[in-house]
């Protein structure tokens, strides 16, 4: 699914406008209304309703809304923020339907006007929409700080009211709403993607208004948001004769003393992401660790006893994973120098490798051209040197891939997938209950395996991204989010898979 700026949606709104051809007010109506559809899957039909509006054309879905509402029997008012601009024409044209159906809006011009709203209550907020430039202030800003304090639980339409579609660097966090639900229009939106926007935007789900199918599939996006549909055509199918030879042989450069588990992690994700055949090569400590908890893993030991020192042979393999539990010995410093100077296989790169490149970084130019990185926020920051904002961070992560002639995975909620072109895939798979440690190193052996099995680095990231996030959901319907493990998330690859390769296919619990 693509995802479009602000900017581009008004272009594909007025696309729709011009070619169905229906009306501004046609087409608001039509929004509002599927909207509506939502909203009464989550309120109660005794539910009290209180909307707020804007002037321009998102207070005119909420006053749609508003009206479908009390044509359905629910007990609505409906206050209209007068924050001194003009009413657009679909604002005045939904007002004087809504008051012919007998629903009278209040003007809200003064804060003391603001009314007393339950905490068992629903808010709608409509206030400000995709177009908003700037900070709200005056009134507005008041208002949506009341509305904050309610307590109630509030959806907002499309976007939550003060928050901007992309950077929200330069926005005010007190004068944005704190929605419980957004229902957003055809697209999620960017700033969704990011954890500092989570409390506003709380749960949110894309509402499908009907924007011109053809225009959406011509126009080009850097955004974009990775569905089943868009991973399923990427899998490989296995052919009758296929053997193990045939499927791929990963490399794991993992493990140390103490940390013998990240190795099997990884090994056993790459085993079970498909890889015919997975080695370990991991120092003396780690070697009966790693064969007792998988035997079916072979294993290259180091000569080191507690670190890796040594380079394994890697012509012998399709592709390796490098880091996970490795420690960042300046021993296991020349290993990873000398494996991005020679390798000839597909990298990924995780973990101590991008500790090791975040200390020495003139290695960051050896990195061979398009390698899969995977780090979390933090490991980003030391890789680059910089704090940052969300926005910011998402802009220097495209400027890095397109540097280093990478694939950076950056690991997180709503994992981004950053290509050297500039293209930016974020994640729709996966659950608050995979924050738990070696969840990052599953992903390494999935990768890892992908690549072994020959898929192109941008599919088998963006392939390996979605299934993990897609074994982490599973093991959610088992367990909780306390409980989940990284162990759980290794265990439902094989379900990722087929829930992916089958829309049929579902696991009751």
């Amino acid at each position: 699914m693509k995802i479009f700026t602000s900017a581009e949606i008004r272009e594909i709104d007025a696309a729709t406008i011009s070619l169905e051809p229906v009306t501004p007010g046609g087409l608001m109506e039509r929004a509002a209304t599927a909207a509506f559809g939502k909203i009464k899957e989550y309120i109660a039909h005794d539910s009290n309703v209180t909307v707020f509006a804007g002037p321009g054309n998102n207070g005119g879905d909420g006053l749609v809304i508003a009206r479908l509402l009390h044509e359905e029997q629910h007990h609505v008012r409906v206050y209209v923020v007068e924050t001194g601009a003009a009413h657009s024409n679909e604002f005045r044209l939904n007002a004087d339907r809504l008051a012919r159906s007998g629903v009278a809006p209040f003007t809200l011009a003064d804060i003391t006007l603001f009314p007393a709203v339950n905490r068992n209550e629903v808010i709608i907020d409509a206030i400000f929409g995709t177009g908003l430039s700037k900070p709200p202030s005056g009134i507005a800003a008041e208002v949506i700080r009341r509305i904050n304090l309610t307590g109630a639980n509030v959806i907002s339409v499309d976007v939550p009211s003060g928050l901007f579609c992309e950077d929200n660097t330069d926005a005010n966090r007190d004068t944005i709403v704190r929605s419980s639900l957004t229902l957003t229009f055809q697209f999620p939106k960017i700033s969704f993607m990011f954890a500092g926007n989570d409390d506003f935007t709380g749960r949110w789900e894309v509402v499908d208004i009907g924007l011109h199918q053809e225009t959406i599939m011509k126009k080009p996006s850097r955004y974009h948001y990775i569905m089943r549909e868009d991973v399923t055509p990427l899998l490989r199918k296995r052919r009758k004769f296929d053997h193990k030879g045939t499927c791929g042989h990963a490399l794991l450069v993992a493990g140390s003393y103490g940390k013998a588990g990240a190795a099997i992690l990884a090994a056993g994700a790459a085993l079970r992401a498909g890889a015919g055949l997975v080695t370990v090569h991991t120092p003396v400590a780690a070697v009966l660790p790693v064969q007792a908890a998988l035997p079916e893993v072979m294993v290259s030991p180091d000569p080191g006893a507690e670190f890796i020192t040594a380079v394994p042979d890697l012509s012998r393999y399709d592709a390796a994973g490098i880091g996970p539990g490795m420690g960042t010995d300046p021993d296991s410093r020349n290993v990873l120098k000398t494996i991005l100077e020679t390798s000839r296989i597909p990298l990924v790169l995780d973990a101590d490798a991008l500790n090791i490149l975040a200390r020495n970084r003139e290695l960051l130019s050896l990195i061979p051209p398009h390698s899969v990185l995977t780090p979390h926020p933090g490991e980003f920051k030391r890789l680059t040197g910089e704090e940052m904002t969300d926005f910011q961070l998402l802009e220097r992560e495209s400027r890095f891939a397109a540097e280093h002639n990478c694939i950076l995975v950056l690991k997180g909620a709503h994992t981004s997938v950053a290509l050297p072109d500039g293209r930016i895939f974020f994640n729709s798979t996966g659950n608050p209950g995979m924050a738990t440690g070696g969840s990052g190193d599953v992903l390494t052996g999935m990768i890892t395996a992908l690549l072994a099995q020959g898929y192109d680095p941008v599919k088998a990231a963006i392939a390996g991204v979605y299934l993990h996030g897609a074994a982490g959901d599973v093991a959610l319907r088992i367990h909780s989010e306390e409980a989940v493990i990284a162990g759980d998330i290794l265990m439902n690859i094989g379900r990722a898979f087929r829930e992916t390769r089958f829309n049929n296919f579902s696991l009751y619990l």
